[in-house]
């Protein structure tokens, strides 16, 4: 999939866990765990903002798009 979630990567960048964060957005942690992983089909923008808001970043700090090459 040419979506890459780089929410683990701006976890540690923030020195947070994820239940941290799973607390402070009224996710669960396992949620937040399918997110890291980017085994979510789909993400709701009202959750994007609380994460964004939680660990005071952009959309793109979190969501990255590599397309995927074919040759």
């Amino acid at each position: 999939m040419p979506i890459i979630v780089n929410l683990d990567v701006m976890l540690a960048r923030r020195k947070m866990r994820s239940k941290e964060l799973a607390e402070l957005i009224g996710i669960t942690e396992q949620n937040v765990s399918l997110l890291k992983s980017g085994k979510v089909r789909g993400v709701r923008f009202e959750t994007l903002e609380k994460i964004c808001d939680a660990l005071d970043c952009q959309p793109g700090d979190i969501l990255e798009y590599r397309p995927d090459k074919l040759l």
